[in-house]
């Protein structure tokens, strides 16, 4: 936090704070006066007066001002001295330790007028307002603070325009102790009592309010200061800035902040990390950025809870790439990563299944005995569930049950079948399940999901059945991604077992089984099959529309049913399910298929290389380069990423593309050689052998990066 030197009347109030709150976007800067450079020097030195002269009038009050103040002047003792004695009880050191003894006994005392008048009658009826200022500004107990201020009021009898210090001094008390409303009751008091509030009273509410975490009070004192004759100073106006950034009143902090700049008020990382917060909230990383940099070029040091609030942005914003730059920023710059900087980066790269650096800050935790939540080991299962880690996997879960502070959860266990499911270990798999069930926890979907995948590629068909049968029996309803499950089971199954599935299909989606009986009984018809597919497609919720889009077209191909690969192809387009899937532009055109499974992605390249041809046969020229973005990414039920099947069909094809060696996932090629190519296959065109493309990929929620 910063402090400046402000208009106070003692050095109690040298302590001001910015504040974190809100602002209703009908509140407008036009309500202050903001003071510029030249006024608060001003009105600063005026008041430094005022202190001076309060000071000086309670020091004539005081028989013992000159030798027992609080002042700068400092007289050595030599405690060998006979005088030692006679001359150390009156020394500054010894007063201070005397009222400082005073405080902590008030402190800890009973809140009542004769206590507090016991402690303090050793101060006799010659009372100084240095004194009581001084005990005031160390009281942290709010229930005792208020009858210390009338003990002192009542000795000392200022006026109210020197009364308002004593006040001020008493408010820090319920700041300290974070007790707001208590602050308000003494608010309200001095207005019964006829005492004016000043500026500091007012950044010492709203300073309470911050603490308290209570925006929506600390904008309402804000905006009474212009009401009681105050105008807020560059402090306040600074503080105000990360008020109304952390509840993303974006106009108002970005006014504030402009004149910041512009005037040179004093800003904190405080009020800078608050910023970058409030466009992180808002998905702007690059104004992240730009703040982040004229935070450093403003000479403000970040801290540890700026950088947190930047890979906070990164995780929200899915950055994930340029998380390791802020995190080697922050280390050569001497910044200490604490636990919200280790789990901020381990989601980051458990998210992005960056496994080597997930696992690395994994280990990091833990070598600095940072315990790990429920949350952050899940994250890290999934992940290995992701990328297929077993081996990792199981470490993470055996430390997690022997960690102490957190046991496994659903979650957990789901992670961990999924983990061994991926990777075909069945007997693995029905062993979590049964230590899961052991533990009080009954499968969900996601578990069953995991296991229809499991048996389906180990073909026991008639365990694909039992789970079905197993779900239906806990009442859980079967959901578009079981069912897409199943149908990438059944481009497994051998075509004597398909009845098991198109049964259970038929029973978890009537609409589905419909369409599955038309391709699987080879039916006639092009415009019936279109029309119950579309029928199907439009009755789901569009986010899975894409995974049962690319099942289905996998099962097409995997039934050698190339036309109805086509069909749900356009209808995908047609219902822009699939966007942009082509490009086209005066240097290159693209084929993108990213997230695609591997019989939509091959039959979208068929259906391209046609368009291609199309082109060259209505004499349309070609751009310099053709190229085709498969992504670098893999399934995690999947041997292969797209990628490498799509280089091996490629080959089948004798097609003339080939890997970019700088843009990873992206096949290229020269216009010439592809004119050559597809001149000398001529217009015809075959998909028969994608059959043995599709086998063992999923497209189960399948997203390629």
């Amino acid at each position: 936090m910063a402090s400046c030197i402000c208009a106070s009347h003692s050095s109690l109030f040298h302590d001001r704070h910015y504040v974190s709150t809100s602002i209703s976007s009908s509140f407008s800067l036009r309500n202050f006066k903001f003071p510029n450079a030249a006024s608060s020097h001003k009105s600063l030195s005026l008041h430094s007066k005022a202190s001076q002269a309060l000071h000086q009038d309670a020091a004539s009050h005081d028989p013992d001002a000159n030798s027992l103040s609080l002042s700068k002047t400092r007289i050595w003792v030599n405690p060998n001295s006979p005088r030692a004695k006679h001359l150390q009880p009156k020394s500054p050191s010894a007063r201070y330790s005397y009222l400082a003894r005073l405080t902590e006994s008030l402190n800890s005392c009973t809140p009542s007028a004769q206590h507090v008048s016991t402690i303090l009658k050793g101060l006799r009826d010659n009372v100084s307002e240095r004194d009581a200022v001084f005990i005031l500004d160390k009281m942290t107990n709010p229930e005792t603070a208020p009858f210390v201020l009338g003990h002192f009021r009542d000795k000392i009898k200022p006026s109210t325009d020197k009364e308002v210090i004593l006040y001020n001094a008493t408010l820090k008390a319920f700041r300290k102790s974070r007790d707001f409303e208590g602050a308000e009751k003494l608010f309200d008091e001095m207005l019964q009592r006829g005492v004016k509030p000043d500026n500091i009273t007012f950044s010492t509410l709203i300073n309470s309010a911050r603490m308290c975490a209570l925006p929506d009070k600390a904008v309402e004192w804000f905006k009474k200061m212009p009401s009681f004759g105050c105008e807020p100073d560059a402090m306040t106006c600074s503080a105000m800035v990360s008020a109304y950034a952390q509840t993303n009143n974006v106009d108002m902090a970005l006014s504030l902040y402009g004149r910041a700049k512009a005037e040179k008020w004093s800003l904190d990382a405080s009020t800078f990390s608050t910023l970058i917060k409030m466009y992180g909230v808002l998905g702007n990383y690059v104004e992240c950025l730009r703040i982040f940099g004229e935070m450093k070029v403003l000479g403000v040091k970040p801290t540890v809870v700026t950088y947190n609030t930047l890979l906070g942005s990164l995780f929200r914003s899915k950055k994930s790439w340029q998380a390791k730059n802020v995190y080697k920023e922050m280390i050569s710059n001497g910044v200490s990563p604490d636990f919200i900087t280790y789990a901020t980066l381990l989601r980051i790269y458990a998210g992005a299944q960056y496994r080597e650096d997930a696992l690395s800050v994994y280990k990091e935790m833990k070598g600095n005995g940072m315990d790990m939540t429920v949350d952050l080991y899940n994250r890290l299962l999934d992940m290995c569930a992701d990328v297929g880690c077993i081996e990792e996997a199981v470490e993470i879960f055996e430390d997690m049950k022997s960690s102490g502070t957190c046991q496994p959860d659903s979650l957990t266990f789901s992670s961990l079948i999924t983990v061994y499911s991926c990777n075909g270990k069945v007997s693995e798999a029905e062993g979590m399940l049964n230590e899961m069930i052991q533990s009080g926890f009954q499968p969900t979907i996601y578990v069953l999901t995991s296991l229809v995948q499991c048996y389906g590629r180990a073909k026991q068909t008639d365990d694909v059945v039992k789970i079905f049968k197993q779900l239906l029996d806990l009442g859980i309803v079967p959901d578009v991604y079981f069912c897409c499950c199943l149908l990438n089971v059944m481009t497994q199954t051998p075509k004597e077992e398909f009845g098991k599935l198109t049964d259970c299909i038929e029973k978890a989606n009537t609409r589905l089984g419909s369409v599955v009986r038309y391709l699987v009984e080879g039916q006639e018809g092009d415009g019936d099959f279109r029309k119950e597919a579309s029928e199907l497609l439009n009755s789901i919720d569009f986010k899975v529309k894409k995974p049962l889009c690319n099942c289905l077209i996998d099962l097409c191909v995997s039934l050698n049913a190339p036309n109805r690969a086509r069909d749900v192809l356009d209808l995908g387009l047609m219902l822009e399910i699939y966007k942009n899937i082509q490009s086209r532009s005066e240097t290159q055109w693209s084929l993108h298929l990213k997230k695609l499974s591997v019989g939509a992605a091959i039959t979208a390249l068929h259906v391209w290389i046609n368009d291609l041809s199309k082109a060259l046969e209505s004499w349309e020229d070609l751009p310099p380069l053709l190229g085709v973005n498969t992504g670098q990414g893999k399934h995690k039920y999947s041997d292969k990423g797209l990628a490498s099947v799509f280089e091996s069909h490629l080959r089948e094809l004798n097609a003339p593309f080939h890997q970019a060696p700088d843009k990873a996932g992206w096949f290229l090629v020269t216009k010439e050689a592809a004119k050559s190519w597809l001149e000398s296959r001529g217009s015809a065109e075959t998909i028969d052998d994608l059959n043995s493309q599709v086998s063992g990929a999923s497209t189960v929620a399948l997203q390629y990066q």
